[in-house]
């Protein structure tokens, strides 16, 4: 199963990857998070400290291991665009509770179109996780759309876009699902998160198909003070962990139904 958290913004995307990731650990699953995200923020959530985080270069970062894969020149300008990569998840992955962390970092650059090295091995890394390997992988997406506009979540199974009481937020889910077609992925789904009331509830069930919705994660005070903490909120919001419990079952019941019907 490949999954690409997205959404706006705020919205709390990395909340939800990081306890869906620990739920399928949990259940000895083997599980890959790539955090595709500049504002990196995953691995606090999936409960590394500040100070391991802090060791750990993204992939993007590593000047020389992409040097010498593309064999890039000294301007950057000719270099291999098929580089081996299938070696390094398991060897630039950090683990724990049972979940291996990869940080990708950003490309660096002032256009969004950038054809370069470091953009090279990092679609070339992404599209391994997701064609290459049998684990569970759940990116998580940087806010908005540019992963769309750059094709690097390509064959994914699913968009999960998060999204919050809100239209800014619910215009970023249709123009995901209408980026998402394009790409040939038709399984574009939708969490309501951050709900605090009936009408929020409603707001999101109004707008967003019943077929599309995977379910509603109510706010939780818990949630922002495992932030404040620095800890995971798999270990301190156990109401919320539950609800997206719910969502892991209906996530893998459909997984499954599309399964069979495509057997």
């Amino acid at each position: 199963m490949k999954i690409a958290v997205t959404g706006k913004g705020g919205v709390g995307k990395t909340t939800f990857a990081a306890v869906l990731a620990r739920l399928y650990a949990d259940e000895g699953r083997k599980v890959l998070c790539a955090d595709v995200d500049p504002d990196a923020n995953l691995g606090l959530a999936l409960g590394f400290s500040e100070e391991e985080l802090a060791k750990i270069t993204p992939i993007s970062e590593m000047k020389e291991m992409i040097q010498e894969r593309t064999q890039a020149d000294a301007f950057g300008k000719f270099f291999k665009i098929n580089p081996k990569v299938d070696d390094l998840p398991d060897l630039l992955a950090r683990e724990i509770h049972g979940v291996k962390l990869l940080l990708m970092g950003t490309v660096k650059t002032g256009g969004s179109g950038c054809v370069c090295p470091e953009h090279v091995i990092l679609k070339r890394v992404l599209t391994h996780l997701i064609v290459g390997r049998d684990d569970v992988v759940i990116m998580d997406m940087e806010a908005g759309l540019e992963h769309l506009a750059r094709g690097t979540t390509d064959w994914v199974d699913r968009f999960i876009v998060v999204v919050e009481p809100g239209a800014r937020s619910v215009q970023t889910y249709h123009s995901v699902k209408r980026l998402a077609a394009d790409l040939g992925v038709h399984q574009v789904s939708v969490v309501g998160n951050k709900v605090r009331d009936e009408a929020d509830e409603r707001f999101i069930r109004e707008q967003v198909p019943a077929e599309d919705l995977l379910g509603i994660i109510r706010y939780s005070g818990s949630v922002a003070d495992a932030d404040r903490r620095c800890a995971s909120p798999y270990d301190l919001a156990l109401d919320t962990v539950e609800e997206i419990r719910r969502i892991k079952d209906t996530i893998d019941s459909t997984a499954k139904a599309e399964k069979d019907r495509r057997n």
